[in-house]
């Protein structure tokens, strides 16, 4: 392609499209089909520049042009109360519940890490003495030790934000950082196991397992459960980089990633709900058992929530991504 020559064949196209976006007034029924024409025209110039000989100037307004004739043709939509219901109930659920082959296995292998790490920890004396000196551990295993007063340290109103504030951010992180290829998630979802599974060690060597399970599975089956779908979403959003399957790469992870972004917000309410446990939950004077139960509550009513109205919603259609009036157009490519 000529460059200049193609620009100047079509400029006054553009001129003429810039200069109907630019009137203050209401256009008539001639000129917004004029517009209509010259939008869908300019999408395809766009899309034969970008393609054949990319110029980042040309590019650049082609684009603005492009961006602003959309907005006048399709209009703009505020958010309302229809788009958050529609999001809680069919939007959040689905895409949980598409993401399953990817975060229930890393739910099962995260756990199986854990409990490894906890196990040689417990079954090696020489490796709890490298993790601190006999007086530490004791003051961390001991009836009234560090690992049993840590949840009732702090009033449970502020410590319950402060959990759902650093749990959301750990969520968050893994599926951003999906896109680096899954790496980086891998790395925080092991610090998660590290820390629990070295909990599980030393109080199993100090023969008060059934406290530490009675103080973190309250909350930590839905916390852990919001991790490792934050965790499977991410990995997922990696391997799109490698295998974007039959869309572009830069379509694939448009998709996947406006879904990530809101599975980030739904995570973090269900966060929310187990920083609640653990703060109100937790350090009560509940028994045990009580606890536990609420937990498993907690955890069955999101689980339900995810396949019930998740899976009726991936089956109709529902993937988690934004309506189609609200994404970016996908403009078309040269053959």
């Amino acid at each position: 392609m000529d460059l200049d020559v193609y620009v100047t064949a079509h400029r006054a196209e553009w001129d003429r499209l810039d200069h109907l976006l630019g009137r203050g007034r209401r256009l008539t029924g001639a000129e917004a089909d004029e517009l209509v024409a010259l939008y869908q025209r300019t999408a395809t110039h766009l899309s034969a520049v970008q393609s054949t000989a990319p110029d980042p100037a040309l590019t650049a307004r082609l684009t603005r042009l492009v961006a602003r004739a959309r907005a006048a043709v399709t209009g703009t939509r505020r958010a309302s109360w229809h788009d958050a219901a529609r999001f809680l109930t069919a939007g959040f659920p689905a895409a949980v519940y598409r993401a399953r082959h990817w975060w229930i296995p890393t739910a099962v292998l995260s756990t199986l890490v854990a409990a490894a790490i906890g196990w040689w920890i417990g079954t090696h004396p020489e490796v709890q003495a490298a993790i601190a000196a006999p007086d530490e551990l004791r003051r961390l295993t001991g009836p009234g030790g560090e690992y049993e007063t840590y949840y009732s340290s702090h009033p449970a109103a502020s410590f319950a934000a402060q959990v759902w504030t650093n749990n959301a951010r750990a969520a968050a992180m893994c599926l951003v950082l999906g896109a680096f290829l899954g790496v980086p998630v891998l790395w925080v979802l092991f610090l998660n196991m590290l820390n629990l599974g070295i909990g599980i060690g030393l109080m199993s060597s100090a023969g008060r397992l059934d406290t530490f399970l009675g103080l973190v599975l309250p909350h930590g089956l839905l916390e852990l459960t919001a991790v490792f779908v934050a965790a499977g979403t991410g990995l997922r959003l990696g391997w799109t980089v490698i295998d974007p399957g039959p869309h572009s790469r830069r379509t694939a992870l448009a998709r996947q990633g406006r879904a990530a972004i809101g599975m980030a917000i739904g995570l973090a309410l269900v966060l929310l709900v187990s920083g609640a446990i653990e703060g109100f939950v937790t350090p009560s004077g509940l028994p045990t058992w009580g606890r536990i139960t609420i937990g498993v509550v907690a955890e069955a009513a999101f689980l339900a929530y995810v396949y019930v109205l998740g899976g009726r919603a991936a089956r109709a259609g529902e993937a988690g991504d934004v309506e189609s009036a609200d994404r970016s157009a996908e403009l078309p490519t040269a053959a």
